[in-house]
């Protein structure tokens, strides 16, 4: 079923929406939370927070484009399920890995004026990453994004580890300097 369909199918609130939504999208929302969280209990949790989600949001919104739509919500219950996990039991995953890689580039804070800055800071991100070459592109995308492990990009991509963390270094001190070029870093 085509994307616009499964769309209307959510503004009519028809039960069908969430089945065709799962047959076409569900192994993609599953592999973003699987990813991040780490087991399929808590993505398969995630998937079914996203169906829910995305049926309390569609009245009012009829997204662009779905995947799109579905991956942010799925990515955002994924990160907020492991940040509780993480704040009720320290420990490690891929997805803190990757955000802590992050974090030195991006700047952070929960202060008003960071908050204001937040839609900048997310075009300057987009810029900044559509103009990568296409192999940084595709490694920045698996990893900060998809939270993709560094194995499972180096396999993906046909390179050794040590490359990927080596694109990733230089991307990322990349995206340092045009952030402070920018004056958001």
């Amino acid at each position: 079923m085509e994307d616009k369909q499964i769309v209307d199918l959510y503004w009519r609130r028809s039960d069908q929406a969430i089945s065709e939504t799962n047959q076409k999208y569900g192994r993609y929302c599953h592999t973003i939370a699987y990813n991040i969280c780490g087991t399929d209990e808590d993505a398969e949790e995630c998937v079914n927070d996203t169906w829910f989600r995305a049926w309390n949001l569609m009245p009012d919104r009829r997204p662009t484009v779905l995947s799109v739509f579905l991956g942010r919500i799925t990515r955002n219950f994924a990160i907020n399920l492991i940040k509780t996990k993480n704040r009720i039991k320290r420990g490690g995953g891929e997805a803190v890995y990757a955000l802590d890689e992050l974090e030195e580039c991006i700047p952070g804070g929960t202060n008003p004026e960071q908050a204001l800055e937040e839609k900048e800071l997310a075009r300057a991100i987009g810029s900044f990453v559509s103009g990568l070459s296409k192999t940084e592109k595709k490694i920045f995308v698996l990893r900060y994004w998809y939270v993709a492990p560094i194995d499972d990009i180096a396999d993906q991509l046909g390179f050794s580890t040590g490359k990927i963390k080596s694109i990733l270094f230089r991307t990322r001190k990349k995206l340092k300097n045009y952030l402070e070029e920018e004056g958001l870093c």
